[in-house]
């Protein structure tokens, strides 16, 4: 389970990097939904099934493997549905920690889509409150790095975002059941090579967003934050620290870049 930690602690860095470069020095463009959408946003996601559908299965192994019935591994899976909480509050569980202590720890993992959803917001700022909450809840970071290309390149919608979400909700939850069903046949992904597929994929759709200093800058810092957090801190913490900081110096130095453009404009 520790190497599963990791694994997905490689992810997130990615995904750190991604979120804090998108956050700053962009404006939302005019997005307009374009028939098949939805199909095209679940089709998209398609590729990181591979990834996502080991670690699925190993998650309800080691669920049920800690004391939880088929049922409470089900149940967590449809209704927190965010693989680090549950693999961490599976842990916690087996280790016979406090509601409280699982509550609040896997809250603190899960604070970082805090900023995911501060960078998608300006994209869905018309959307009814319903439409919002249930976008909310399905957002993860795999859906999250398909569908913000598409938001900042003026082609993304709620239709596509939406198909993303639900693409990776459904291998999640058939992952899980074939983790109850099979159990201990499901081999470590780790051993596959499969890990790697998220921190690649990551890697991939962030670097064309580099389009500028400040993006750079703000991609870097934040890996530094997170590499050196991952080294000197206990927990994930470090991850959400990292976003903030990051995004803090990329809104300050974008505010700079624009003042200091539009003084050099000629009048």
């Amino acid at each position: 389970m520790a190497a599963n930690h990791r694994s997905l602690a490689n992810d997130e860095l990615q995904l750190v990097e991604e979120v804090t470069s998108n956050i700053v020095s962009r404006q939302p463009a005019v997005v307009t939904r374009q028939p098949g959408d939805f199909r095209a946003g679940f089709v998209a996601t398609l590729p990181l099934w591979l990834g996502a559908a080991p670690f699925g299965a190993i998650y309800a192994v080691s669920a049920l493997a800690a004391g939880l019935d088929w049922a409470q591994t089900l149940a967590m899976s449809l209704f927190v549905f965010a693989g680090a909480s549950q693999f961490t509050a599976v842990g916690l569980f087996a280790a016979g920690a406090s509601p409280f202590t699982i509550v609040l720890t896997t809250l603190i993992i899960n604070a970082r889509h805090a900023l995911l959803a501060a960078s998608v917001a300006p994209f869905v700022r018309d959307a009814r409150p319903s439409t919002k909450a249930l976008l909310a809840f399905q957002l993860t970071d795999e859906s999250y790095a398909i569908a913000m290309r598409r938001w900042l390149d003026g082609s993304g919608s709620l239709a596509y975002q939406f198909g993303a979400n639900v693409s990776m909700y459904v291998i999640w939850q058939f992952s899980t059941i074939a983790g109850i069903l099979l159990g201990n046949l499901i081999p470590n992904p780790a051993a596959y090579g499969l890990d790697l597929i998220f921190p690649l994929t990551f890697i991939g759709l962030l670097v064309p967003l580099l389009r500028e200093w400040v993006s750079v800058t703000v991609a870097l810092l934040a890996a530094v934050l997170t590499i050196g957090g991952a080294l000197l801190l206990p927990g994930s913490l470090y991850l959400l620290l990292a976003g903030i900081v990051a995004s803090g110096v990329g809104a300050f130095l974008a505010g700079r870049w624009k003042n200091d453009h539009q003084a050099a404009a000629p009048r």
